[in-house]
């Protein structure tokens, strides 16, 4: 056997414990470990790490009865909350002052929020695919609503904030202004001209994407501002995705070509992707940079089978995965390092290996990414 780390026979390939990561995100669902409890003000997002896996690994249904799938659904649009910007999905109940210690309280809708818990834009993102994950009608989806909220997000640059009065304003919330968006099948809720002209500002020398004009090339903005790109609306042609890379007219050949380059450079010697030029590899950058190279019709460049031996190390004995070996695991980067495995299946592998197929622009499995054309484009 090749001592190369990159060069690897299936049986270096050890088994991948689906059941065990699924049960991971299942108790993170009921209550984090203290050693995440900074997490607990992005509630929603975990939750959509923590249903996404179990998605991706079929198992959301064995995991979660019906019962209780009911009680996330209302939970979810509980956090729902509609006000002078409009309506959109906070974190969490934390937001409303009230004393919700466990992630299945629920609140109280209907009320209006005031100044202080305001809906956040990448929260709204999160639970519109919960949902879809958890099979929900959308009739309680207040589209209108949505729009103007992100119409209030929208800065004067073409970039947008996290909150309608404030709050981060960087590549991410671009991305999810776009991909709620196209989700909606509506972008009338946005200028996207300025915010293409927002992103393209945020090029680097390198070939990746910075968080806002002139930041360091990042692994995880380069698959916000391509995915970006790449959903927006052009002439003749459908703001709905596909996995089918097709190239933007609003990424220039050359600079295709660069990202590409420096993409594959962070592809490290141990399998893994780095984020950032000359650093260590971290599982949730081989689905940032994998779905960017996915998404440039690139894939084919990527060393698969060394992509899947770094994320066997990243599992933890007792379930999840782990952003590096010997590390705690939590929801996000088991979600992400699944995600990753998802678009980039290892060759030769046995069964425990075999993922659905990705909507990389969305980021969720292809039937997910249906049902939310069956249920909201259609509607």
């Amino acid at each position: 056997m090749s001592s190369d780390p990159l060069d690897n026979d299936k049986s270096s390939l050890p088994r991948f414990a689906r059941s065990a990561h699924a049960s991971h995100c299942n108790r993170c669902l009921s209550g984090l470990p203290s050693t995440q409890v900074e997490a607990d003000t992005s509630r929603l997002a975990v939750g959509f790490y923590c249903l996404g896996v179990m998605d991706m690994l079929g198992l959301l249904e064995s995991k979660i009865n019906e019962t209780e799938r009911e009680r996330w659904r209302d939970w979810v649009w509980n956090q729902q909350s509609s006000g002078t910007y409009g309506t959109g999905f906070r974190p969490g109940p934390y937001m409303t002052g009230q004393d919700s210690l466990c992630w299945s309280d629920v609140t109280q809708p209907g009320d209006e929020y005031s100044e202080y818990d305001t809906p956040h834009l990448i929260m709204t993102y999160t639970a519109l695919l919960s949902l879809a994950i958890l099979r929900d009608d959308f009739k309680r989806l207040e589209k209108k609503g949505i729009l103007k909220f992100l119409r209030s997000c929208q800065r004067s640059d073409g970039s947008f904030s996290s909150l309608p009065n404030g709050g981060d304003s960087d590549l991410r919330q671009v991305y999810c202004a776009f991909a709620i968006s196209s989700i909606l099948d509506d972008w009338s809720g946005i200028d996207v001209d300025s915010a293409v002209k927002y992103i393209q500002r945020c090029e680097n020398y390198e070939g990746g994407y910075g968080q806002s004009p002139g930041g360091e090339a990042l692994g995880g903005t380069t698959y916000c501002a391509l995915a970006s790109l790449h959903l927006a609306p052009v002439p003749s042609s459908s703001s709905s995705p596909s996995r089918t890379p097709l190239f933007s007219p609003h990424i220039s050949t050359k600079h295709r070509s660069r990202t590409i380059r420096w993409l594959l450079q962070n592809q490290t010697p141990s399998g893994g992707f780095c984020g950032r030029t000359n650093k260590v590899a971290d599982a949730c950058y081989c689905f940032w940079s994998g779905a960017s190279l996915h998404i440039l019709g690139a894939s084919g460049l990527v060393d698969n089978r060394a992509l899947a031996t770094f994320l066997s190390t990243c599992q933890f004995k007792f379930g999840g995965i782990a952003k590096a070996p010997e590390e705690r695991p939590d929801p996000y980067h088991t979600y992400m390092a699944i995600a990753a495995l998802a678009i980039y299946p290892p060759e030769d592998a046995d069964e425990s290996w075999t993922l659905p197929e990705m909507n990389a622009l969305w980021n969720t499995t292809d039937e997910t990414a249906q049902w939310i054309r069956d249920h909201i484009h259609n509607k």
